[in-house]
């Protein structure tokens, strides 16, 4: 993903890093971290520091500082940065850094997005404290007067990061929602997609529930099954020891003969090849193969998620002797519970197991799944054995690094596609620029960038002993990422499904839009060229959706954190586009001809508000939702502060509710049910009308977004998708919240898109 100067710092100790990040009530998170650069030939090393995080200052030592009691003068830092309202963070989740396996997260400049700093964490849950404490300071910073646009351009000239022509991975905007966590799982109120239908080993079985999300055409032939068990460990002991494909894995999957990774696509998503034993199969039946996608995430519950699908991929065809299966949909959610001490693990397949029918009925389709889904109690009787203790300490970097593939040839196109599309897109490509400077002063108030200073190139503090016997471990023909992998993109941008949350890379996408045929077009009147169909059959079409499905904060919440339903919602939804175009789209409520500008002629007191989902590629793709409402703006003082705000308090404020009603296990756990705040990890572009609200949500600047956006637009004419849009409400005088506005999208079709360039 090309870059020039990038730092990554990385937690080494994860005893003092746990430590730090519980901090005390002050917010100071302190630890080992780090120190990672970049040199013109794309190279890395790594220089180890200690970084201090307290009073919106993030400070680096070569030692840890003595503690205040002890030392009569403060010790000064080597470098030093501000942490305040503009700062952003993305999580780029597992990368090779110097042949090891880091977590990794960035902290970037919200106004000029060339300033960044990456960092990064042995493990997921150390890497998630540092990007909530992070977070956490930035939003305590103050703001300026709110008429004001803050993180001006001006103002930023001092924090320069690093000087780079490419922008980078996509922020995780689950990590921190708002300034409190909502303690419930799911802010939609839906019926379970799931039925009971036995128990065997402890294990709870179900079969997916049908909702005709597949119109009766892909999924009923080879239904979901779902095992759900309880396995004595914390859920980051488990998600390693799912993650690898090494030696140890043999200690539980009696499925898997060997399995590798194919190529690592970014920090969330890489391409597996996994071939299965056949002594577990039935007698008779030739040994089975699995070409898949994996996924990966962490909820701020501490939750992981790991979703797989089937892919092609031509470095990878099908090998003698095994017969390639179809993972339609599969993977694992790991849930802590029990303080941590245990976790339920629910285990998913819907897989074509590749037989003819003849010689094998449905059923015994069925059992064979069952008995893959059997690894779960495998599993549980592994903790059980390790008595609690951590089975992903025993694994070695060598075995993690060879988990992650890191094939050779990163800046080769490779062709990957979902077995249920025709075609792939692609998406642009890696941009390479020079390397930044540095800036040699040290001050409290410095930039990110002084964090960076190539000053102390070669000085580096010993590592651990464990660290180094890792190292020792790696192979001699293992390579470490392309410099092409190593950075992201960074845009301005926001998501319109939760859990945009890292599985594509700037290479191919599941389905080419931009081959779609062409739909017989007719002009473009802005709000009108997505029909309306109340009755919800139609295909490419909108309504609006049952406000009562959603739940938002109560009068009472900041008391008892409770969640009520939703009564109504302020605005009505009056009209919707959805259109193609070679560019970005902006300010469509601007354009002449338009529903808003209609309105806006015949004068009054109408008010728009339009959410502008923007999904890019060679042809660009935009859903723009219209919403309006007849009473007056200073009436609904929440919303009057939001429209004439600035974007700090607009990116702080804006928040989504996502739900698929109609559609397939893994698209459904890819976006989630959980209300966020988009604004808060990811830009928003804001038009302010003289009558209207524009938000345009960029989804290409984001690996988050456009990941799971290129799982969903696989599945997009199977697909029911409702969205509900609100003000958050954070004060006693804000509650209790209210909708702006809630649509129903009703299996949306690529080729139904107008093209503005035929208009």
């Amino acid at each position: 993903m090309g870059g020039a100067e990038a730092a990554v710092v990385e937690a080494a100790s994860t005893a003092a890093a746990a430590e730090a990040a519980e901090g005390g009530e002050d917010g100071r998170m302190e630890g080992w971290l780090y120190l990672i650069r970049s040199n013109r030939l794309g190279l890395q090393t790594s220089r180890k520091r200690y970084f201090v995080l307290e009073d919106s200052a993030l400070r680096c030592f070569k030692a840890a500082p003595a503690p205040s009691s002890s030392s009569s003068k403060r010790e000064d830092p080597v470098r030093s940065a501000v942490i305040d309202s503009c700062i952003r963070v993305t999580d780029n989740g597992r990368e090779s850094v110097h042949r090891s396996v880091f977590y990794i997260f960035t902290l970037y400049n919200a106004s000029n997005h060339y300033d960044q700093l990456k960092l990064g964490a042995r493990s997921s849950e150390e890497a998630a404290r540092w990007i909530r404490c992070l977070m956490e300071s930035a939003l305590k910073s103050p703001r300026k007067d709110e008429h004001v646009v803050a993180c001006s351009h001006r103002r930023w000239q001092a924090f320069r990061l690093s000087r780079r022509s490419n922008r980078m991975h996509s922020i995780d905007w689950t990590i921190l929602s708002s300034s409190h966590n909502d303690p419930m799982a799911s802010d939609v109120i839906a019926p379970s997609a799931w039925t009971i239908f036995g128990c065997t080993n402890g294990l709870r079985l179900f079969t997916e529930a049908k909702d005709g999300g597949s119109r009766g055409k892909y999924w009923d032939d080879h239904p979901a099954i779902m095992a759900v068990g309880v396995v004595d460990a914390n859920s980051e002991d488990i998600f390693q020891t799912l993650m690898s494909l090494g030696q140890s894995r043999s200690e539980w999957d009696f499925c898997l003969r060997e399995g590798r990774v194919v190529e690592h696509l970014d920090g969330h998503s890489d391409i597996i090849h996994k071939k299965l034993r056949g002594d577990w199969l039935p007698w008779g039946m030739r040994k089975r193969d699995l070409l898949l996608r994996r996924y990966w995430r962490r909820e701020d519950d501490g939750t992981y998620v790991i979703l797989y699908h089937s892919v092609f991929h031509n470095r990878c065809s099908p090998e003698k002797g095994y017969i390639r299966a179809c993972l339609k949909s599969g993977g694992y959610v790991i849930s802590p519970v029990s303080q941590g001490r245990q976790s339920v693990v629910k285990h998913m397949l819907a897989i074509d197991w590749k037989f003819w029918k003849s010689y094998l009925l449905a059923s015994s389709a069925k059992y064979i799944t069952i008995r893959m889904l059997g690894r779960v109690a495998a599993l549980r009787e592994l903790f059980r054995a390790k008595n609690g203790n951590c089975a992903c300490m025993e694994f070695s970097s060598g075995e993690l690094m060879r988990d992650m593939g890191l094939p050779q040839g990163g800046n080769e196109r490779t062709k990957i596609e979902m077995q249920s599309a025709d075609e792939c897109e692609r998406l642009e490509g890696p941009v390479e620029g020079p390397q930044g400077g540095s800036n040699r002063h040290l001050s409290s108030t410095g930039s990110l960038v002084q964090l960076n200073d190539a000053t102390d190139e070669f000085f580096d503090v010993p590592d651990e002993s464990e660290y180094d016997q890792r190292e020792a471990m790696w192979s001699s023909d293992e390579s470490t990422h392309a410099a092409d992998q190593r950075h992201a993109k960074l845009s301005s941008a926001a998501v319109f499904v939760r859990k945009l949350h890292d599985l594509a890379v700037q290479k191919r996408g599941y389905i080419d839009l931009q081959g779609a045929a062409d739909a017989d077009n007719g002009p473009c009147y802005y709000g009108h060229t997505l029909p309306k169909d109340s009755s919800c059959t139609m295909p490419s079409s909108w309504s609006m959706t049952d406000p009562t499905t959603f739940l938002i904060r109560g009068e009472s919440y900041l008391l008892d954190h409770q969640k009520i339903k939703a009564e109504n919602t302020l605005m009505q939804m009056v009209g919707a586009d959805w259109i193609k175009s070679d560019k970005r789209e902006d300010d469509l409520a601007g354009r002449p001809g338009g529903l808003v500008q209609k309105y806006a002629a015949q004068g009054g007191s109408k008010f728009f508000f339009i959410v502008n989902i923007q999904v890019p590629g060679s042809t660009t793709y935009s859903l723009a939702l219209y919403y309006m409402m007849d009473t007056p703006l200073e009436k609904v003082p929440l919303l009057e502060r939001f429209v004439n705000g600035d974007d700090t308090f607009r990116n702080s404020r804006f928040k989504l509710i996502p739900y698929i009603s109609k559609g397939s296990w893994i698209v459904k756990q890819s976006v989630g049910k959980k209300a966020c705040l988009v604004g808060q990890a990811l830009e928003i572009n804001y038009f302010r009308g003289s009558n209207y609200l524009e938000l345009g949500v960029d989804i290409g600047s984001s690996t988050v977004a456009r990941g799971v956006v290129s799982l969903v637009l696989g599945y997009l004419n199977n697909l029911v998708i409702e969205m509900a849009f609100l003000v958050q409400g954070n004060t006693q005088e804000e509650l209790p919240e209210f909708l702006l506005g809630t649509c129903r999208l009703n299996y949306l079709d690529a080729s139904k898109a107008v093209s503005l360039d035929e208009c």
